[in-house]
């Protein structure tokens, strides 16, 4: 019934396809996919919602806060057994896949990851695995964008412009922050788009934020109605949280890869390294259980009236009256959030960094804004401070300002707060991007040699393969052959350059036909000149593993044309600048999208 259902569907949507012209067909297509994702996004929430409700009633009845504890041993452990028995084995985490795809594999994302995301993250995260929903929903989006550009053959450009409408939707339904959702597929992962591409991505935002906002329950959703007025004598407090946030998103970013790696390099059963992941993070939850799910009901706890909430059902609620106590379990939570999320995923959970960032920024604004008033150096508006600081981690962590400040101004529900979120995120981003060149998602391929920045010329170079642009056919010679036998071969061919091999076929020079100009006009000197005496050692030499950005580095020191290529340390062939340049500008043709 549902297939005939979807069969129907999508004839209709054939038949549209065949009546509009493209321009248009691209714009309902972006609808379509801001539905989809808000759809994605109401089940996933929704999903996590309830079993957080669950469990705090339960563990309200029961005064037991082990009951927190054991849910994400069972989540993580079933997120493990879906990706190995339904996945076949493999599952793509972070928003770095979908940078992959749209560079290396022509915008063309696996059709399973419309549902693994949601099927393995709503374990997880539903189950109280101590990450975010948002990186799931961004590549499910993404997923359902390139699989319908993929079902109606749609080009490249449109497929990736697709991929930003999904990735925008997400985050818009996530959030119902819509313009959020545009500039954070602007500015992290299509960094190079025209004027004219941002009006289906702003159609796919609204759209998703609407039907989030229609069908989703307004408590599930994170948002903050109170705020106090800016007082622009606080300024150098938000310099200082400014400076305090870009310094915790590098020990977040550093701390967190630390741990994920740490158990990619064990080689053990999935399922044991699940159980001790997972029982680690169990220990941590048993002792700061705010530390379990997304977080973000502890995060409007944190920023209401009486934030000694976060203290019942733990193992400090004797304390919930002392500020100080509160203090310290606050920023005892913080510090070791990072390594939560890292058990989280690196044991084989599935979920994203987005949350815990904007956890971690609400807990160190709430922190340093109620240490800076309990020890008497100003009354701060702790509130305010508690949503600016999710502003600066999530910029510091993301290198994404301009999501940052906008997606905090929209949960709070105005622009008072305009000029703190421009300073704390510009601040954060500016620290975090001095002392960590690639944002958190980013980290993993930069190491694999394939980082994508907001340098254009950089992430255009990054997807250009070498061997494609390598010429193997160049005619070589031998360093103690006369120059008789080079000047045949330029009579019989339309080499400029010649490498010179030994028998071994080791590189020992190149020959340039402008430095022997003279000499092969005369019939006396070619005959009795060889070419060991007139070979230069080449200006650079190229390796089949250099990148593309290195090779037209080398060509922009060498002053060269032309450079010989080793593969394995023997000759291979040239590389010409000419035809390297003219690699880039057709790449760059269809990559732009417009």
């Amino acid at each position: 019934m549902i297939k005939k259902y979807f069969r129907r569907l999508e004839s209709i949507i054939a038949l549209a396809q065949s009546l509009m012209t493209p321009k248009q067909f691209l714009f309902l297509s972006s609808v379509l996919t801001g539905i989809s994702c808000a759809f994605a996004v109401i089940v996933l929430k929704t999903f996590a919602h309830s079993v957080f409700s669950f469990a705090t009633y339960i563990n309200g009845i029961l005064k037991l806060s082990f009951i927190n504890s054991i849910l994400p041993i069972i989540g993580i452990t079933l997120t493990v057994f879906v990706v190995n028995k339904v996945l076949n084995g493999s599952i793509q985490k972070g928003t770095s896949q979908i940078l992959y795809a749209v560079a290396k594999k022509a915008s063309i994302i696996p059709k399973k990851q419309m549902y693994a995301q949601i099927v393995t993250s709503s374990l997880t995260v539903g189950l109280g695995g101590s990450a975010g929903l948002e990186s799931p929903i961004v590549i499910t989006g993404a997923a359902f964008g390139s699989n319908f550009a993929q079902n109606y053959k749609l080009q490249y450009k449109d497929r990736t412009l697709l991929i930003g409408c999904g990735v925008a939707a997400g985050i818009a339904a996530a959030f119902n922050a819509p313009i959020a959702g545009v500039l954070f597929a602007i500015e992290v992962l299509l960094v190079d788009v025209s004027i004219s591409a941002f009006t289906p991505i702003m159609i796919s935002a609204a759209t998703g934020a609407l039907v989030s906002a229609i069908v989703l329950d307004e408590s599930i959703l994170l948002s903050f109605k109170k705020q106090e007025t800016f007082d622009y004598h606080n300024i150098p407090f938000y310099v200082l949280l400014g400076v305090l946030t870009g310094l915790v998103a590098i020990y977040y970013s550093r701390n967190f890869q630390k741990v994920e790696h740490y158990f990619a390099k064990q080689q053990i059963n999935p399922y044991k390294k699940a159980l001790i992941g997972s029982s680690l993070l169990a220990l941590l939850i048993f002792i700061f259980p705010t530390l379990f799910g997304e977080g973000y009901e502890s995060i409007k706890t944190l920023s209401d009236a009486d934030p000694g909430l976060l203290l019942d059902n733990t193992l400090f609620a004797d304390f919930r009256n002392n500020p100080w106590v509160l203090l310290l379990f606050v920023g005892a939570t913080a510090m070791v959030k990072v390594f939560a999320s890292g058990l989280t995923i690196g044991s084989g959970g599935n979920g994203g960094n987005f949350a815990p960032s904007l956890f971690l920024g609400s807990y160190l604004g709430y922190f340093f804004s109620k240490l800076v008033t309990m020890i008497g150096l100003s009354k701060l508006p702790i509130s305010n401070f508690t949503m600016v600081g999710m502003a600066g981690i999530l910029s510091g962590l993301f290198h994404a300002p301009l999501t940052a400040i906008f997606l905090i101004a929209e949960i709070t529900g105005g622009y008072g707060l305009m000029i703190p979120l421009m300073i704390v995120s510009s601040i954060s981003f500016a620290i975090s991007k001095r002392y960590e060149k690639y944002s958190l998602d980013v980290k993993g391929l930069a190491k694999k040699g394939h980082a994508f920045t907001s340098n254009k010329d950089s992430n255009i170079l990054s997807t250009l393969e070498i061997d494609t642009i390598i010429q193997c056919d160049y005619l070589t010679v031998h360093p103690d052959e006369n120059l008789s036998k080079l000047v045949d071969l330029i009579s019989h061919s339309n080499q400029v350059v010649f490498a010179v091999v030994n028998n071994d076929k080791d590189l020992v020079g190149v020959v340039h036909f402008n430095d022997i100009r003279e000499i092969i006009f005369n019939s006396y000197r070619v005959k009795y000149t060889f070419i060991r005496d007139v070979m230069k050692a080449p200006s650079a030499t190229i390796s089949t593993l250099d990148s593309m950005e290195i090779v037209m580095r080398k060509f922009e020191t060498s002053k060269s044309a032309f450079l010989p290529v080793l593969r394995d340390g023997k000759y291979h062939g040239f590389i010409s600048k000419s035809i390297a340049l003219e690699a880039y500008r057709t790449k760059l043709r269809s990559m732009t999208i417009e």
